[in-house]
Order: structure tokens, then C-alpha cells, then sequence
């Protein structure tokens, strides 16, 4: 696994009157900005080539990190304007050259084992695999169902489920040609259009992971994170 996107292009319209001045990957935690600590993750687990998709402020980002980061090859794919996280992923792809690409959201870290997870894609030959994690409260993120073969078998909004289950932990291996040639709009939302809707007539997988998992999202969390991030 070489090549990663990350959707950094959010207004962090939650965090606004917390941080205003920088979009909100580039909030400050512990002392670095969050986009920091995925980067970093990334070069640990051997990603050469980072495909930072950016929109909102997106000068703020390019200033601070450049074209690299601890020798990863850092690539900016901008909206001009809003695409969706469809859209966003979309022309991110356009930037890759491998035939599957890790994406992951620039506002969550979830620690996930990335050769396991490309492994359990591999053997799956999935189009599709979502990293999955166990939460004691799905409302605030939807929930996801699997079958006793991993297959991704429904989605729950987010308002229509509550207790404990598995969620989708914004962690995604996607097969490059199967997304692109779908013909999708130039803007769209992934979640809606592709994990909600097209999953009906295509085997998606998912895998869940124990480990670390927190959405700065939210002021409560992004709080929570200055603490916890200090043993990062």
C-alpha cells in the first residue's frame, strides 16, 4: 500500500468558534496540527505518497506541510469549489497511479493495522473495504451491519440507530478502476450515493479494528484529544 488520500477540504463548521482561522485538520492538538499525526501514521506504515485533498483554506495547509513530510511525496488535488466527500475522492484518484488506495477522513484517527487491512482486501478482492469500530453508542455516527463473511450488508443513518455496534471509522480501501469507471457526477457525497446506495449491487467488506478512534469533530472530542495526544 503506497498511495493515500485524505479529505481535508471540511469547513469544521462545529469548531468554528474554537478554531476559525485554519480548516479543521489543521487544528492545533498538543502542540501540532491533527493533519500531522495521520501523516505521520501513514509514514510508519510505509505510504510513500499522500494526496492531500483540499478546498477551505487550503493555503493554510500547503504553507505549513509543502511537498513533503518525513520523505512521504506530498500531493494537493484542490476543489475549486465543494465536490462532496464523492467528489473529493474522486478527483483525489485522479492523482494516484495504484490500483488500490487507502483514503482515510482528515478530521479522525483511527489507528487501524494497515497491512492487515490490505490483506483482508486482497484475499476479499474487494472494490470496497471500510474499517470498521465497535462504539457503546452508534447515534451520533450511523451503523453498519456485516455478515458472517464480512460483507456489508446495510447501512443505519445516523438518526435511526442507537446502542452499541459497529460504525464506519472513516478508514476506506478503494479499487481505483471500479470507482472511476462508475460514470458518478462530478459532485456527490460518498456516503450517500456509494456506501448507501451501491452497495445494494456490490460486495462491500468490512473489517473492525479494536484500536484507538476519536472524531475531532466536535468540541468535546477535540478537547479530549489535546490530553489523550500527548502519548502520540
Amino acid at each position: 500500500m503506497k498511495e493515500a488520500i485524505i479529505l481535508a477540504g471540511g469547513f469544521g463548521t462545529r469548531l468554528q468558534h474554537i478554531v476559525s482561522d485554519v480548516p479543521k485538520p489543521m487544528a492545533p492538538v498538543n502542540g501540532a496540527p491533527f493533519l500531522s499525526y495521520l501523516l505521520r501514521r501513514l509514514q510508519l506504515a510505509g505510504v510513500e505518497h499522500v494526496i492531500l485533498s483540499t478546498g477551505y483554506l487550503h493555503e493554510k495547509i500547503e504553507s505549513f506541510f509543502g511537498h513533503t513530510f518525513e520523505g512521504v511525496q506530498l500531493t494537493y488535488s484542490q476543489e475549486k469549489t465543494p465536490l462532496g466527500t464523492g467528489g473529493a475522492i474522486q478527483l483525489g484518484l485522479s492523482h494516484a497511479v495504484s490500483e488500490n488506495v487507502l483514503v482515510l477522513n482528515g478530521d479522525t484517527l483511527f489507528d487501524v493495522d494497515f497491512d492487515k487491512f490490505k490483506q483482508f482486501h486482497i484475499e476479499k478482492q474487494a472494490v470496497l473495504s471500510v474499517a470498521l469500530r465497535q462504539v457503546d453508542d452508534v447515534s451520533r455516527y450511523g451503523s453498519v451491519q456485516i455478515d458472517d463473511h464480512s460483507r456489508i450488508v446495510s447501512f443505519t443513518e445516523k438518526a435511526q440507530a442507537r446502542g452499541v455496534g459497529l460504525i464506519n471509522g472513516g478508514v476506506y480501501l478503494i479499487q481505483k478502476k471500479w470507482l472511476t469507471g462508475l460514470n458518478l457526477p462530478e459532485q456527490f457525497s460518498f456516503e450517500k450515493e456509494v456506501l448507501e446506495n451501491i452497495f445494494k449491487n456490490n460486495d462491500f467488506y468490512g473489517l473492525g479494528f479494536d484500536s484507538y478512534f476519536i472524531d475531532i469533530g466536535v468540541p468535546d472530542d477535540f478537547y479530549r484529544a489535546q490530553q489523550e495526544f500527548k502519548r502520540f
